[in-house]
Order: C-alpha cells, then sequence, then structure tokens
C-alpha cells in the first residue's frame, strides 16, 4: 500500500517522530497508519532508554476517593511544563480511576497511554506510587490533594473509624503538611529508634551535658523524634496545642497514604 506525504505529517503529529522516520515506518509497514504508529512505539521506547538516567522529578499526584473506594497516584516526568499539560493531567486522572476500580491489574490498560507520551512529549515517563484503599464498613474515607502551578503535588488518602468526614478531611489536611512517616510509635522499626537514639546521644554528649544527665535528656529527644514522625503524637496544625490523638478524641486514624512530587 503507498502513502501520501499527508499520511507522513499525520504520522509525524500523533506520534512527534522525525520525518524519516516516519516514513521508514510506513515503508516498513506498507503504508498502514496503525502499523506504523506501532513500529514507531517500539522504536520510541528503545530510544527512550537512552533517557532512563535523566531525573523525572517533576509530574502530577491525582486523588480521586468514591463512597468507600480511594486512590492516589503519582505519574512522573522531567519538567513542570510537561507536569501541567490538559494532556499529561487527563493520562494521570485515567490511570487514578483505573487503579480505584482494578487495583494494580488497573495499570495495564494504560501502558498504550504511557508509551505514547513518551514519544510525543520526549521525556522520561513512567508510573510512581500507585495505592488503594477499600475502607471497612462504617468507615470514612477522606483526602486532600495540594494543588500548584494546576496540577496535584501533594496528595492524602485517610481512614478513620468514629469519624466525621470534617474530622476526617481535616486529618488529611494536616498530613499533607506536617508529613508524618508512622501512625504511632509502636509502628516505628526498633532499628530506626536505635539508630536515632544513638546520635541524639552523640549529639547531646558533644554538647557537654553532664554525664548523670545524658540519659535524661536523651530520652526527651527520643520523644521530640516522636512527635515529628508519628501522626497522632503531632501537634495539630490548625492547633498545636492539642496533639492529632487528641484532637480526634475517641475516633480512630485506620490507616493513611501520602504521596508528594520531588
Amino acid at each position: 500500500m503507498s502513502y501520501t506525504a499527508k499520511d507522513v505529517q499525520s504520522l509525524r503529529q500523533t506520534t512527534g517522530a522525525g520525518m524519516m522516520d516516519c516514513k521508514k515506518a510506513l515503508e516498513e509497514n506498507g503504508g498502514e497508519i496503525e502499523a506504523a504508529k506501532q513500529w514507531l512505539r517500539e522504536k520510541g521506547l528503545a530510544a527512550s532508554a537512552k533517557r532512563d538516567d535523566r531525573e523525572n522529578a517533576q509530574g502530577v499526584v491525582t486523588t480521586i476517593v468514591e463512597a468507600t473506594r480511594a486512590s492516589i497516584i503519582k505519574l512522573k516526568c522531567e519538567t513542570d511544563f510537561v507536569a501541567s499539560s490538559d494532556g499529561f493531567k487527563a493520562a494521570a486522572d485515567a490511570l487514578a480511576q483505573s487503579i480505584l476500580e482494578k487495583g494494580e491489574a488497573g495499570l495495564a490498560d494504560h501502558s498504550t497511554t504511557i508509551d505514547d507520551l513518551k514519544i510525543t512529549l520526549k521525556e522520561k515517563i513512567e508510573v510512581g506510587e500507585t495505592i488503594r484503599f477499600e475502607a471497612a464498613a462504617g468507615n470514612v474515607l477522606d483526602f486532600y490533594n495540594h494543588i500548584q502551578g494546576g496540577r496535584g503535588v501533594n496528595g492524602v488518602i485517610v481512614e478513620m473509624s468514629g469519624a466525621t468526614q470534617e474530622i476526617a478531611h481535616d486529618v488529611a489536611v494536616h498530613i499533607a503538611f506536617a508529613r508524618p512517616r508512622y501512625l504511632r510509635r509502636e509502628d516505628v522499626p526498633a532499628d530506626v529508634v536505635e539508630k536515632e537514639r544513638a546520635t541524639l546521644e552523640i549529639v547531646t554528649r558533644n554538647e557537654g551535658k553532664p554525664e548523670q544527665a545524658i540519659a535524661k535528656v536523651v530520652e526527651g529527644r527520643v520523644n521530640g523524634f516522636f512527635k515529628d514522625i508519628c501522626l497522632l503524637e503531632q501537634p495539630y496544625a490548625k492547633d498545636d496545642k492539642l496533639s492529632i490523638a487528641q484532637f480526634i478524641g475517641s475516633a480512630q486514624i485506620v490507616r493513611f497514604a501520602q504521596v508528594e512530587i520531588g
């Protein structure tokens, strides 16, 4: 099958490939446009391997909550220009919806779209974290997604029991800005605690504290460490006289997840 200059131009516009590459693709595939696109996709993927060592610290975070389900995903790219583009954000939205509906299996539905973006945008594009929550009966789900430059950059989902929607949302907002690593101090791995304790002891000794006071000072600083990284012990962002545990009262935080750009 022959092809025309218009076919070459159309192929260039849809794939972002060079003119000679488009001609070669059409020649190799008998003028069939879809077959030529696939040929270019395969060649484009091979070329994109050269970009694997490039940093892709930009991107978009998309968060969805529907009734008892929630998903949060990160789609990564190299520049904020691409991250803020409508097509890139739409791809992230579609991916988040698939994860919401199918879990990790939803990734496969969008592999072709991601491959196409790599070719047309000529950047290192890949899926980052993907998280899905299915809330237990009676529990509340809420989220917060901090928007910057027209795109989500810091997303949180939280599941709570015995809480109102308003409380769950306030906790999600707090998490976005306080960035806890664990829910409670019992969740912190023992090796992490011991490493921090050892570091704090060295710092305390270097400050010239009396030997008899070192243990007490270190213990106080370890408690401060827990307040920094454990959600329930953090001072509530809207009222630092209260801890999160005090703010939520008899309600319970079942779990949370946070995904950020960078």
